[in-house]
């Protein structure tokens, strides 16, 4: 673990270390970046608090500077895996990061919209009343107030939504659902942040469960974001598309079939994001 604050540091690992006896065994410890040498993975989670009222990109002067410094840092050291952005708005610095890097895109992987898609996953589940185990959900584009949810390809159990509500009894508006649904997804951070400062817990899953998935290579499919080299006349621009994630990283970028309006939904997104990224160029 490596932080600004070595003290910091050095009190986080040491809580987790404490905790390795009823749990798995690791080793847990701090360090400078000299212990990025040999690690197959580095996760980037440094950068401002967003604060009440406050967007993600709001956070990009604040944090681009930072996370140059920091993949200089991490590649200074001999590092040579992979590198997993956390830090927001994670599309725009998963692009710095890689362009600073200058790593394959397989290899400049952030967490996109993992988080997004178990949200939607979450609300659909109790509003549906089945186990989130059996919504099978992503949303896809930024992470933030322009994403996805691709309907799309949302199904319970492998029933589509659509064959699924005039089953379920209860006579819901599914227009008004798909509101209520997109809206939970976008705002549950800011909620979350008004009432305790920051999200920790279901982030950090989703980050577990990313690692695990390179570490064990299982090709586990998941909404990360990556660089893409042009999408929909768009060139050089990270956002999130179901990608299959294994020992090599962001190993193959799924081709999805979605409806016409969420094509354009997601083409926004993306317009919106490389715009971001642009200003990130005009400043550098």
């Amino acid at each position: 673990m490596i932080d600004a604050n070595p003290a910091k540091a050095e009190a986080e690992a040491l809580d987790i270390a404490q905790g390795t006896p009823l749990g798995n065994v690791v080793r847990v410890q701090a360090g400078g970046f000299e212990g990025c040498r040999e690690a197959g993975i580095a996760v980037i989670t440094a950068g401002a608090k967003q604060k009440p009222g406050e967007t993600r990109l709001d956070l990009l002067e604040r944090n681009a500077s930072l996370l140059r410094s920091i993949t200089g840092s991490i590649l200074g050291a001999g590092f040579r895996g992979i590198i997993l952005v956390i830090s927001n708005p994670v599309d725009v610095l998963t692009w710095l990061v890689r362009e600073q890097s200058g790593l394959p895109a397989s290899r400049v992987i952030g967490s996109g919209t993992i988080l997004d898609s178990a949200r939607l996953r979450e609300y659909m589940s109790r509003h549906c009343r089945v186990s989130p185990q059996n919504v099978h959900a992503y949303v896809l584009g930024e992470h933030g107030d322009t994403s996805v949810p691709a309907w799309s390809m949302l199904s319970i159990a492998g029933v589509r939504l659509v064959d699924f509500c005039p089953s379920c009894g209860r006579d819901c508006r599914i227009l008004r659902v798909k509101e209520d649904a997109r809206r939970y997804v976008r705002e549950a951070a800011a909620a979350i942040i008004r009432a305790k400062g920051s999200t920790y817990y279901a982030i950090a899953q989703a980050v577990s469960v990313l690692i695990r998935a390179i570490v064990h290579d299982e090709r586990r499919v998941l909404p990360v974001s990556t660089v893409h080299p042009e999408f929909g006349g768009v060139r050089d621009t990270a956002f999130s598309l179901p990608t299959l994630i294994g020992a090599g990283g962001a190993e193959q970028v799924l081709e999805v079939s979605l409806a016409g309006e969420e094509q354009e939904e997601l083409a926004a997104s993306v317009r919106f994001v490389a715009g971001a990224i642009a200003g990130v160029r005009r400043r550098t």
